[in-house]
């Protein structure tokens, strides 16, 4: 994948189904900063611990698989006068993934008794062999490694 960055992104699923519904991501509540470190090209995977922000049915799993397209961060407009700041994204067709089964696969999880803390930050890169697990585990790995 070149220099193309990995990255996750933690969101409730509602949230990131109007995100990839929209063809947009943002992260930690719309905060700049984090949606900043993301370049056009980047992959994203958003894991969802539950349905809905603080509250809901329990998810964990990996809800949406994308790329970063061409283009600037942008505040959107959610109403209330509330404008997250966003990028493009193009997002698969793939399916959920359960984190459970994957939790010894992945670096950032293997040996972790408290797996879930790193999720809390809302966003962090991974590396391309973890990016590419979760990938092929949402089915769709064929397509990132293609699109290289």
């Amino acid at each position: 994948m070149n220099d193309t960055r990995t990255w996750i992104g933690v969101a409730s699923r509602d949230h990131v189904m109007k995100g990839v519904a929209g063809g947009f991501c943002q992260l930690s509540h719309g905060k700049a900063e984090p949606v900043r470190r993301l370049s056009p090209g980047d992959w994203i995977a958003y894991y969802s611990p539950r349905t809905g922000m603080r509250q809901g049915e329990p998810v964990q799993a990996f809800t949406a698989i994308g790329r970063i397209r061409p283009g600037e961060p942008y505040a959107g407009d959610m109403g209330g006068g509330f404008h997250p700041i966003r990028r493009d994204a193009d997002f698969l067709a793939a399916r959920e993934a359960p984190i459970r089964p994957l939790l010894a696969d992945l670096a950032f999880t293997r040996g972790q008794a408290s797996w879930g803390m790193i999720f809390r930050r809302g966003s962090f890169a991974v590396s391309e062999a973890d990016f590419l697990t979760i990938a092929r585990a949402m089915g769709v790995a064929d397509k990132v490694v293609a699109a290289g």
